[in-house]
């Protein structure tokens, strides 16, 4: 049956014989709790990666990977971190995928990318939070381009480890990232309070306060600063 979807797809265009699709479906959840069979399958799924499916069979098989995947599929994946077409489908993957190799991929990933995909793939590394260096995201929050910056900043925020908050506490702030900062600053401290770290998210709270680069963003801190208490 996985061998007749496989098939199938190098002619599958969306909306075509779904039932190449249905099958692998199928096959990921067959695969639950075996684990030679989901190694066996997530192999021969990586496999087809690198050949010339077209367009939407590849999307396909990077869906299967987004629930099976491990560090055995991240070199495959990654090699179409750059693709425009498939960079989305790609990294989304790779950020449920939670092996180290996967952070690794996504990271070295940066640097090179096109800006649209570039700030895809610094907003999958905030969304996936554990294991995330701050590095890099550092970087990009420094960086020139308002867009990039203010991606930098929400995944420090959506990470919100002491270091995030370093990071974002050490950035220079400025009339086009000063908003993303601030809103990501708030949820790092919003996390701290969840977790009784008071002092600590007091103390952000605020800094946001003195930034105040809108008015919701005083009374969020405001408000923060009493519950901190």
């Amino acid at each position: 049956m996985l061998d007749q979807a496989l098939e199938s797809l190098k002619t599958y265009e969306w909306g075509v014989e779904p039932k190449a699709v249905q099958s692998i479906q199928d096959a990921v959840v067959a695969s639950h709790g075996d684990a030679a069979a989901r190694k066996k399958l997530e192999s021969t799924l990586a496999e087809v990666l690198g050949t010339d499916l077209p367009r939407a069979a590849k999307d396909t098989v990077c869906r299967a990977l987004k629930t099976i995947g491990t560090a055995h599929s991240v070199p495959a994946l990654a090699k179409l971190l750059h693709d425009e077409e498939l960079s989305h489908m790609a990294r989304h993957a790779l950020e449920a995928n939670d092996s180290p190799e996967a952070v690794k991929a996504l990271v070295g990933a940066i640097d090179k990318a096109p800006k649209k995909i570039k700030i895809g793939i610094i907003s999958s590394l905030g969304a996936r939070g554990v294991g995330v260096p701050v590095a890099p995201l550092a970087k990009a929050l420094s960086d020139k381009d308002a867009d990039i910056s203010t991606a930098g900043a929400l995944a420090l925020g959506a990470i919100g480890s002491a270091d995030a908050v370093k990071a974002l506490g050490s950035a220079k702030v400025t009339d086009t990232n000063k908003i993303a900062v601030c809103d990501a600053m708030l949820q790092c401290a919003e996390n701290m309070l969840a977790h009784g770290k008071k002092s600590g998210a007091k103390a952000i709270y605020g800094t946001v306060l003195k930034i105040g680069p809108t008015e919701a963003a005083k009374i969020a801190a405001d408000l923060g600063i009493k519950a901190s208490a």
